[in-house]
């Protein structure tokens, strides 16, 4: 049986964090109020209640008019539509109802934007992270501590917001009763499509698909070329071009890097996997020394995009550490710098041999088997999913049950 609460907590923010929240809430509303403003009228004069078309419409526009994660700007964008959802509703029972405006100082949390912890809550702000400590009563039966302090509750998405010159998170909490669970959800096996980003390979998922950068470094070879050009022109036009040849190449790199990620999701969807892993992009210019300013940005973009794409798939898209990732051997764990040599990966243990990006997003996933694993949160045992059957945490390969998998 699941049981659900709302917890509302006062918040104690640190110095210097007021100004951080009320600035992502702001931002937050301008989203919301963007997206309200283009589903009530549509694109074609009607009502657009449609999430996947509101987002593809208004998703990159958003981010770049804002300082907000990938994922706070989805989530303002399908707060206005639900919004908009509910005033189609009541026009059609013939109630009167105008566009929805959001004013109120919150915005929504989830998993993603927020860690949420027994006495403190990490939140996301367009100046990154912020902690902020629980004021919650002395009495352990009281809520909201009766529920924040029962680790049997599980938090799942919370609405920040601002009143009467506090800060508080109406958290939505779960409780699940461990003797009505299946045996079945119990046991299930999950898989993972670990996934490994490169200059030569824009992509390579672990089930050993690759995505080619050819194009993308083609047109961004023609885009350097046309740019180079026009800056030897010395014309009052060249800034203009220059401006005008920079909107057509992100154009041209957003429509191949919303295709990528539609093909990573459609992986990662027909192998029954539960997550995406890429390696953590913090430090990806370190990571990839011959990576380009574009490269750089093409990664986080379709990282982005897997990310808000995925969920109404069911799959969440997730960053693990990247170190040896290129340099281990996913079959015996032996880790060598003169195990990979540019494209190719060849074992100095075992002998294991492949393709060093296809080793590599092995890896990616078998990473965040082990972060999952030292964890201690147990729950269904999780695999990497290959080309041909599964690897488990301990390097062992699952061939397929039949020859079709």
């Amino acid at each position: 049986m699941e049981y659900r609460r709302t917890a509302v907590i006062k918040l104690d923010t640190p110095e210097g964090a007021d100004g951080s929240l009320r600035e992502t809430v702001e931002q937050f509303k301008h989203c919301a109020n963007t997206a309200s403003e283009w589903c009530w009228h549509g694109d074609d004069g009607y009502h657009v209640t449609s999430k996947a078309k509101a987002e593809r419409a208004l998703y990159d526009r958003l981010r770049d008019e804002t300082d907000l994660t990938a994922n706070l700007v989805q989530k303002g964008i399908r707060r206005a539509v639900e919004a908009v959802k509910s005033g189609v509703e009541r026009l059609k029972r013939g109630e009167n109802t105008s566009q929805p405006h959001f004013s109120a100082d919150s915005a929504v949390y989830d998993k993603r934007s927020a860690t949420f912890h027994r006495d403190h809550v990490s939140l996301s702000t367009v100046d990154g992270r912020v902690e902020c400590d629980y004021i919650l009563p002395d009495n352990s039966e009281t809520p909201p501590t009766k529920y924040v302090s029962d680790e049997d509750f599980e938090f799942r998405m919370a609405h920040l917001q601002y009143r009467d010159g506090n800060w508080y998170l109406h958290a939505s909490m779960r409780k699940v009763e461990a003797n009505d669970e299946s045996p079945e959800s119990k046991s299930k096996h999950r898989t993972v499509l670990g996934v490994d980003l490169g200059v030569n390979n824009l992509a390579v998922a672990s089930t050993g698909r690759f995505w080619s950068a050819d194009e993308f470094n083609h047109w961004r070879r023609e885009y350097e070329k046309r740019r180079g050009s026009l800056q030897q022109c010395g014309s009052r036009q060249t800034h203009k071009n220059i401006e005008s040849v920079g909107r057509k190449e992100y154009g041209r790199f957003e429509i191949h890097l919303h295709t990528v990620a539609n093909e990573l999701i459609k992986e990662a969807v027909e192998n029954d996997c539960s997550h995406i892993v890429f390696e953590d992009l913090t430090y990806i210019r370190e990571n990839i020394p011959e990576a380009t300013w574009q490269h750089v940005w093409a990664f986080r973009r379709l990282y982005e995009y897997v990310e808000y794409k995925a969920e109404e798939h069911g799959v969440e898209a997730v960053q693990v550490d990247p170190r040896n990732t290129s340099k281990r051997c996913s079959t015996c764990g032996f880790t060598h710098d003169a195990n990979r040599s540019g494209e190719s990966f060849e074992c100095q243990k075992c002998g294991y041999e492949n393709h060093a990006d296809y080793n590599a997003s092995k890896n990616i996933g078998l990473q965040y088997l082990r972060r999952r694993q030292n964890a201690g949160d147990g729950g269904a045992p999780v695999d990497v999913r290959l080309n041909r059957g599964t690897l488990n945490v301990s390097g062992e390969y699952v061939p397929p049950a039949s020859t079709e998998a």
